[in-house]
C-alpha cells in the first residue's frame, strides 16, 4: 500500500488510490495528501459548499472550491490563513 507524507496531518498514512481532482492541483494532492485527510476535506467541502451556495454541478464554481482546496490542504491561496472546521 502506497503511503504518503500526508501535508495535511503531519504524518506517514495511507495515500489516495486515485488522482482525486482534475490538472495540477489534482496530482499535487495525490502526492501529499492521505486517503484520511482526504475523507476529511469531502466532509469540509460539503460545509464549504452549503455555506456557500456553491454546487458541483456549476462549472463556474470550481475556481472557488480549488481556492479552498488550496486554503484547506496547503494553506496557500486567497485563503490562505482562513479557519476551518477540522
Amino acid at each position: 500500500m502506497r503511503q504518503v507524507d500526508c501535508v495535511k496531518l503531519k504524518q506517514t498514512l495511507p495515500a489516495l488510490d486515485f488522482v482525486p481532482h482534475p490538472g495540477e492541483l489534482g496530482q499535487r494532492i495525490y502526492q501529499q495528501v492521505s486517503a484520511q485527510a482526504w475523507q476529511m476535506w469531502l466532509q469540509q467541502l460539503q460545509k464549504i459548499m452549503q455555506e456557500n451556495l456553491l454546487t458541483t454541478a456549476d462549472p463556474s464554481c470550481f475556481p472557488i472550491i480549488e481556492k479552498f482546496m488550496l486554503a484547506w490542504f496547503f494553506d496557500e491561496g486567497d485563503y490562505a490563513g482562513m479557519q476551518f472546521d477540522d
